[in-house]
């Protein structure tokens, strides 16, 4: 299972020959609500396990949380279940905020 930092996805999805990942925010819905990277879909971790068919097997998904720890989980059950490219967001939204986005929302 990989990693990646806030930067190097941020490189990644400014680069326009790159084929964009899955962006797959695992938080409560309170919390997309308060701040979410755009164009990342909503699938709380308590509901990734009935959701999988929703997601793509075979595409790199970038598993995005508060500060890493959730998504990891996620991206470790998703590489158990057979997914080829689960990366975690290491440090979450608030690494997000820390090295890309000063003025995204922090909670």
């Amino acid at each position: 299972m990989q990693q990646i930092r806030a930067r190097q996805l941020a490189d990644w999805l400014s680069d326009e020959s790159r084929k964009k990942p899955v962006l797959l925010d695992v938080r409560e819905s309170w919390e997309f609500e308060l701040c979410s990277l755009p164009g990342s879909q909503l699938m709380p971790m308590h509901l990734v396990p009935t959701r999988l068919g929703e997601l793509p097997p075979n595409e790199e998904i970038v598993v995005i949380c508060h500060h890493g720890q959730r998504s990891l989980q996620v991206a470790m059950f998703l590489e158990r279940q057979g997914y080829s490219s689960p990366i975690n967001l290491t440090g979450g939204v608030s690494a997000w905020a820390d090295e890309v986005a000063p003025d995204f929302p922090r909670y």
